[in-house]
């Protein structure tokens, strides 16, 4: 069995993805409490923006934490189009699990299925995503640490998606995004630990796939974009709500100019 490193460039990818995760976990509970406070018309599109957050967030977290990923006795490669698959799979199981729990009365009953079915999906990203792991040898899992993060991933995910329907004010978002990053961080590498890599016996010239470090720059230009936009979007939401629904500024009248103006002629 070979060495396998998970934090080849130190704090730096932990750090780092923990802050994405954060970030998008914070973005989405922001635009999941304006969806609550929304009429019907604008709350499945404050909804998507809420999951295209979530989602995104949890997928780039994933990919930041892989890029320090290593093992030393092999290259490591990645197959593109496993990774986009695993980027289709985040969004798609995020948008149903807020859309369950954020339609209708938020029961027990909805947050639980609706995490269950987001926590096992979260699960299948994170796994596409390592089946995209292109190695000297072959990848292989533990079983009782797969098991432990399918369980933590689902705790996760209910745990996320009430955070959704509760949240209120600043300063909850901040604390709930944290918990929120935190929980998705810990899914990751309880996964992670259970991976084991057999290599092949010997060190061949090729192993399909990009570079890590060649899906850094794309992916980070990416992330960023997409932070730019939801923000822009949600900016532009709130905006437009308020000019449905214009707050009335008229200046108001001091008692004694209005009883005088409309007191009965004597």
């Amino acid at each position: 069995m070979a060495t396998v490193d998970h934090f080849s460039h130190g704090a730096l990818n932990p750090a780092f993805a923990f802050g994405l995760a954060f970030l998008g976990s914070g973005l989405a509970l922001s635009c999941a409490a304006r969806g609550r406070a929304a009429g019907s018309a604008h709350r499945k599109r404050w909804l998507t923006l809420a999951s295209m957050s979530l989602g995104g967030g949890i997928w780039i977290m994933h990919f930041m934490a892989m890029l320090g990923f290593d093992v030393p006795a092999s290259p490591v490669r990645y197959d593109v189009g496993l990774t986009a698959v695993s980027v289709l799979i985040a969004g798609v199981v995020v948008f149903v699990g807020l859309f369950v729990a954020g339609t209708g009365r938020p029961t027990p009953a909805r947050l639980i299925s609706g995490g269950v079915f987001t926590g096992l999906g979260v699960s299948a990203m994170h796994y596409t995503g390592m089946a995209a792991v292109r190695v000297a040898g072959t990848l292989t899992y533990q079983a009782n640490l797969v098991l432990a993060s399918v369980l933590v991933a689902i705790v996760a995910a209910i745990v996320a998606l009430w955070l959704s329907v509760v949240v209120r004010g600043r300063g909850q978002v901040f604390v709930a995004g944290g918990v929120m990053a935190l929980a998705v961080c810990a899914m990751h590498y309880t996964a992670m630990a259970a991976v084991r890599v057999d290599l092949d016996g010997h060190w061949p010239d090729s192993v399909h796939g990009v570079t890590p470090i060649s899906l850094e720059l794309p992916i980070t230009l990416l992330a960023s974009v997409t932070v730019v936009v939801l923000a822009f979007v949600a900016l532009h939401t709130v905006s437009a709500e308020d000019r449905n629904h214009p707050v009335d500024l008229t200046p108001i009248r001091p008692p004694g100019k209005w009883l005088a103006k409309h007191a009965p002629a004597r």
